[in-house]
């Protein structure tokens, strides 16, 4: 049976992408690079290759191996980092905020974020960092805000029968977002799947009898 691999890290620059992809070949970590094309790019017409997005898929149960791997790769890398590095303007505060947020970082400024603050006195242990990622992955893990705006529009093209009450529905009551864990959780809370699951429905019923009843038109009418 082939793994399922789930979305680890999207680049716009395929040289990047292909770095992730040396790594994980050379650490035997099992992959998958796709690319995709974004929907709207308005520099499409400038430049071709802006408008493609290379994405780097691993199991997820890989996720966690992965990221220790790069940071350990990090720290093996003694490379003196250059005196206008941006890091250096950050507060510790904002340090810590980003070592709280790792996963919106590359390993680079993480490895180096915690290392700035230890020179700094700041002494972060990993015991603290495990902390901090278990309390970013269950601030993840809470839903978005109610979606009642796109829970009335679905209602509304599902009364009106148009195909995009379908796609709502389908959204609000299926959608997961992976986290940075690997972990999958549903995007939106308990009430606006139970919203979503009922758009879903609802149009697709009423979508059927409309387009059953227009079928029927043509062909009774086609008699007469």
């Amino acid at each position: 049976m082939e793994p399922k691999f789930i979305t680890y890290r999207k680049f716009n620059d395929m040289a990047l992408a292909m770095d992730l992809v040396s790594f994980l070949q050379e650490h035997n970590i099992q992959h998958a690079i796709e690319e995709e094309s974004l929907s709207i790019n308005p520099t499409m017409i400038l430049n071709d290759e802006l408008a493609k997005e290379y994405v780097i898929k691993i199991n997820n149960t890989d996720f966690d191996l992965v990221d220790k791997l790069m940071l350990q790769a990090e720290s093996n890398n003694e490379e003196e980092l250059e005196k206008d590095y941006y890091l250096f303007n950050f507060s510790s505060d904002e340090l810590m905020e980003l070592l709280s947020k790792a996963d919106e970082w590359s390993p680079f400024d993480v490895f180096h974020a915690r290392k700035i603050l230890e020179e700094r006195g700041v002494k972060v242990s990993d015991q603290r960092l495990s902390e901090l990622k278990e309390k970013r992955i269950a601030e993840l893990k809470k839903p978005e805000q109610p979606q009642t705006s796109w829970i009335i529009i679905g209602y509304m093209c599902s009364l009106l029968g148009g195909i995009l009450g379908i796609f709502i529905g389908w959204h609000l009551f299926t959608y997961k977002k992976t986290l940075p864990n690997g972990e999958k959780a549903f995007e939106y809370s308990e009430n606006d799947r139970k919203h979503g699951k009922r758009i879903f429905y609802l149009s697709t019923i009423i979508f059927a009898l409309l387009f059953i009843a227009k079928i029927t038109g043509i062909i009774f009418g086609n008699t007469n």
